[in-house]
């Protein structure tokens, strides 16, 4: 299947979502509009398709009808970066939708997947499933840990904090 998106559409996608906070009281319908219009030149199968829509309706307040669309686009085989970030939003969506479990499943091997900017995102969006299940430690620890390496100082403190927020203590 043929993932490849032009530099022009990625640009004027740019554009659209640029333009969101223009949509919002009462006019995100119409800036799910502006997403469909322009996902629409792209064949049907193409999994960014699905992503681009689920992400309109996410962004709308539609978790609910967001899922389905993620979900489709994992299936359909989306790759790269947009990969990792269907599995981010995926998982906010799960939880916004009472499915935390769920996306803490989905979320959890990315912990071990290779290092990119988004590895914060996947900590804080896991915490928060983690948060929702009533794992509030396992949580607090994985945002401790991302937070740590961005501190100027306290670095190795933080990291030895969130640790032991999930390890048994020592008799």
């Amino acid at each position: 299947m043929n993932q490849k998106i032009t530099p022009d559409f990625e640009e004027r996608l740019a554009v659209v979502w640029a333009s969101f906070d223009d949509y919002d009281g009462g006019r995100e319908a119409e800036f799910r509009v502006m997403v469909d219009e322009l996902v629409s030149e792209l064949p049907d199968d193409n999994p960014v398709v699905a992503f681009e829509r689920a992400c309109a309706f996410d962004s709308t307040g539609h978790s609910d009808k967001a899922v389905p669309l993620y979900q489709e686009a994992l299936a359909r085989g989306i790759d790269g970066y947009r990969a990792r970030r269907t599995k981010i939003q995926l998982a906010s969506s799960l939880r916004n939708t009472g499915r935390a479990e769920e996306g803490v499943a989905l979320l959890t091997p990315e912990l071990d997947a290779p290092s990119d900017e988004l590895d914060d995102a996947v900590r804080a969006v896991l915490a928060l499933c983690l948060a929702s299940l009533g794992r509030e430690r396992e949580g607090l620890s994985l945002v401790l840990g991302a937070l740590a390496r961005h501190l100027p100082r306290y670095q190795r403190s933080m990291k030895n904090y969130a640790r032991a927020l999930v390890e048994p203590e020592d008799s």
